[in-house]
């Protein structure tokens, strides 16, 4: 569905430029919308899956709160009580930092390593992906973004 559709629009974009943002924005919305709803069949929020993917990477490395949040997909001003909750539901493990005794850091556990198994391949949109968009442009799509995202990082670091 052409984004024109999707969100009802009767008048035409004033440039291609409005019309990618509102993409963007519009496109990003949706595809979080369906994480959320695969995340849940876990009892896990999208940004829970995202600190246990962090922790999995890690493993089996503990890390500190400060570098999941440097790590998250998205900003995540209260990072401590996303951790709460997955220590909690058992998936995440704190432990004493042996570097500085004051620091706790955190170790995803077998629980966690077995919930991301279980829904690794329902967050990949393995299902919605190939049927929609070629690998080709799947891997043009992974470009444009990146040059974008170059673009206004860059133009960030400049303000």
């Amino acid at each position: 569905m052409k984004i024109d559709e999707a969100i009802q629009q009767t008048k035409k974009f004033s440039t291609e430029w409005q019309k990618a943002v509102i993409n963007l924005v519009y496109t990003s919305s949706w595809v979080s919308a369906i994480l959320e709803k695969r995340a849940e069949h876990k009892q896990i929020t999208l940004s829970q899956f995202n600190v246990l993917r962090i922790l999995r990477g890690q493993y089996p490395n503990p890390i500190t709160n400060n570098l999941i949040k440097s790590r998250m997909l998205t900003n995540m001003p209260d990072i401590s009580r996303l951790i709460d909750r997955l220590v909690l539901k058992g998936l995440v493990d704190r432990c004493k930092s042996n570097i500085d005794k004051r620091a706790v850091s955190l170790l995803i556990t077998e629980a966690g390593l077995q919930v991301l198994q279980e829904l690794e391949e329902e967050m990949l949109l393995n299902d919605i992906l190939p049927k929609n968009i070629s690998e080709a442009n799947c891997k043009r799509l992974n470009e444009l973004l990146d040059t974008f995202r170059g673009c206004l990082e860059s133009e960030s670091e400049n303000n």
